[in-house]
Order: C-alpha cells, then sequence, then structure tokens
C-alpha cells in the first residue's frame, strides 16, 4: 500500500510559479514512474508530465517547456516546477505512480488545487 501526499497549490497570478511536491509513502510496491495529473472544472483528469525511476521524462505539449518535473528517489518524492503559468493552467492537480503504465496509475494522491488568476 502506497500514499501519497501532495503540497504546494495555491493562487498565483498569471506569468507566475510554483512548485508542487508529493511525498510516497508506505511499502510494497516500486515507485517505478511517477507522474503529475490535472483535473480542471467540466474536463478529464490529463497527464501533464512524468519521469521514471532513472530520471526520464515526458510532457504534455501544453506544459513543454514551462514545467519541469524532476524526483528524489533516497527521498521518495516527485517535484513538478509550473513556471509561466496561465489561467488554463488552473486545475486539481494530483500526483499518481504506476509500475508500467503511468497512464493507469495504482495510486493516487488527495490533489492539490492550483488557481491561475489576476
Amino acid at each position: 500500500q502506497v500514499q501519497l501526499a501532495e503540497s504546494g497549490g495555491g493562487l498565483v497570478q498569471p506569468g507566475g510559479s510554483l512548485r508542487l511536491s508529493c511525498v510516497a509513502s508506505g511499502s510494497g510496491f516500486s515507485l517505478n514512474l511517477m507522474g503529475w495529473f490535472r483535473q480542471a472544472p467540466g474536463k478529464q483528469r490529463e497527464l501533464v508530465a512524468s519521469i521514471s525511476r532513472g530520471g526520464r521524462t515526458n510532457y504534455a505539449t501544453s506544459v513543454k517547456g514551462r514545467f519541469t518535473i524532476s524526483r528524489d528517489n533516497a527521498k521518495n518524492t516527485v517535484y513538478l516546477q509550473m513556471n509561466s503559468l496561465k489561467p488554463e493552467d488552473t486545475a486539481v492537480y494530483y500526483c499518481g505512480v504506476a509500475m508500467v503504465y503511468i497512464e493507469r496509475p495504482s495510486y493516487w494522491g488527495q490533489g492539490t488545487q492550483v488557481t491561475v488568476s489576476s
């Protein structure tokens, strides 16, 4: 069983930055793939960025060049640095972990709200 706890969300003006963190705890599951997802009101949850244990990353086109995902394996923590934020980035952000397919995480966090507004 794995528990995921996100933090770092909040209200930011357009063009601003936020850094999200997600700490994994528990045992019995290899944190091979870790990812950040988001869900805006009335929209489906989408994969924003993912990172493998070895550091290989992938990004959604909408955030490429603005967001950076990273992880600290020793701390079981994944981060999402979000720069040049836009109002359309407003959503609840969730982290997830998976063994093989990050698109289908085995565990989810509870989510953290990010609001980009002036």
